[in-house]
């Protein structure tokens, strides 16, 4: 087993990293930018390192990292999510340093990073895709070809993720304007600008199917989960199982996805993602080369430690789990509990937690980084927490997380914790009848009041007690 892992990321990730490294009994090196350095998973790695340059840079200098590490004595690197989990360049030079990268060989990451080039393979596997194009140049080329498929389409950055350089375009006059927004987006986000066109489909379910590969050529799928409560492409509620999938769905798209890994010889933890329309026919999407934020509702349902497992991978390990051990068992629920204000459209906020109390009890869990006092800096994305929840049923999850919705208390800042309280409230999202066009439809309905803070009433009460006195 590795020696010592370095962690090259940050927040609740890098946290959850650390505590999986400590029960194999494996030291971490934690690095860290000047506004994180009060953070709390800096606190609990056993070592920590200053990087640099800059507030964002730093997790993203490859080879200042990597020296680091040797500096460290690190044997392997864990990248997490963002910032350079997907990245091959990175992988590579890991490679070359003679220190393991804990993920996929970087001949996977290239393969599924294009994703037209993904697409290319699937088609040639017999994986379905969505109908659409291998790459558009320009907007002439856009339009003929989003006629001949059929509005509406959507535009994607062909290198990227994430939401990023997507754009949903009805008519030969979006698609005009959309167009240049959409390529100079992908090449602020990926530093490629190239573009391609997919047919939009309309009242989609967004299902990941989650795969396990070890370097011998065992494949296995541990279930989907159901990422369809978006915003701008963002995932915000997550579920494991779908409530739309049947077995025979599950293990047909379990299937394909595990073909999809066979294709590029996968070896690591890695997530298939699919379209789902409203007939039930599935199409791929994309496939995500790392860990994935929403990790956390599969293991609660397969009770198995997806992190742990990739070290174990990465250090050689074969598999010990075959397809039929893998069994669901209830249901889970994901709230990212943001730093974002909802009555303002998710605008992201930055700020002082001057209060903060976390739900417990049976079948909860938090996967966090922040605290009292901890200050929200602005640089990176605006997740603070994560908070799971497990059920035997699913209206047994839905009350448990409502519940913890209304214990959760962090102050100072706006959260998403009162939208998830409504949505949790909402018929249409208990009976299971959402799409990826939920929030959007929905948001009327899921408008909350405003909580105050209860320091504001003592504050008040104190000044009024203090002027009667000077009575």
């Amino acid at each position: 087993m590795f020696k010592k892992v370095l962690i090259a990321n940050r927040g609740e990730i890098a946290l959850r990293i650390i505590r999986a490294c400590r029960e194999l009994g494996i030291k971490t090196v934690a690095i860290y930018s000047e506004s994180d350095s009060t953070s709390r998973y800096v606190k609990k790695a056993d070592e920590t390192y200053l990087a640099r340059p800059g507030q964002l840079r730093a997790y993203l200098n490859i080879y200042g990292i990597i020296e680091l590490a040797r500096y460290a004595g690190a044997d392997a690197i864990h990248p997490g999510y963002g910032f350079l989990a997907e990245n091959a360049e990175f992988a590579r030079a890991c490679r070359n340093a003679g220190i393991t990268f804990i993920g996929p060989h970087p001949e996977a990451i290239e393969a599924m990073g294009l994703k037209v080039e993904a697409r290319k393979t699937m088609k040639k596997i017999g994986v379905p895709v969505v109908p659409g194009s291998d790459g558009i140049t320009s907007v002439e080329e856009a339009i003929k070809f989003a006629n001949e498929i059929k509005y509406p389409v959507i535009l994607k950055a062909s290198a990227g993720g994430g939401g990023r350089g997507l754009r949903i375009c009805s008519n030969d006059e979006e698609i005009s304007k959309q167009f240049p927004i959409a390529r100079s987006e992908a090449k602020k986000a990926f530093g490629n600008d190239s573009v391609f066109i997919e047919k939009y489909i309309e009242e989609p379910h967004h299902i990941e199917i989650q795969i396990v590969a070890d370097k011998y050529g065992n494949i296995i799928h541990l279930g989907e989960r159901d990422c369809s409560i978006q915003r701008r492409h963002q995932k915000l509620i997550e579920i494991a199982p779908s409530l739309i999938l049947d077995e025979a769905l599950r293990q047909k798209m379990g299937a394909a996805a595990i073909q999809a890994a066979k294709s590029v010889n996968y070896d690591n933890v890695g997530t298939v993602e699919f379209l789902v329309d409203k007939n039930k026919n599935f199409y791929f999407l994309e496939m995500n080369t790392r860990i994935q934020v929403e990790h956390t509702i599969t293991e609660e349902v397969t009770g198995i430690d997806i992190v742990q497992t990739m070290i174990r991978i990465a250090n050689g390990e074969k598999l010990d789990l075959k397809q039929e051990d893998i069994k669901l068992n209830g249901y889970a629920i994901q709230c990212r509990i943001n730093a974002e204000d909802p009555t303002k459209n998710f605008m992201p906020v930055t700020g002082k937690i001057t209060s903060y109390y976390s739900p417990g009890g049976f079948g909860v869990r938090i996967d966090g980084h922040v605290y009292k006092g901890y200050t929200i800096p602005p640089y990176y994305d605006s997740l603070l927490a994560k908070l799971i929840v497990r059920g035997r049923t699913w209206d047994e999850a839905v009350r448990r997380m409502h519940r913890c919705l209304s214990e959760y208390v962090i102050r100072g800042v706006k959260t998403t914790i009162p939208f998830y309280k409504k949505v949790m409230e909402d018929e249409v999202f208990k009976s299971g009848r959402f799409t990826t066009k939920y929030i959007e439809e929905r948001l009327p309905y899921l408008i909350y009041d405003l909580e105050r803070d209860p320091l504001i009433y003592v504050s008040a009460i104190a000044g009024a007690i203090t002027a009667y006195h000077r009575l």
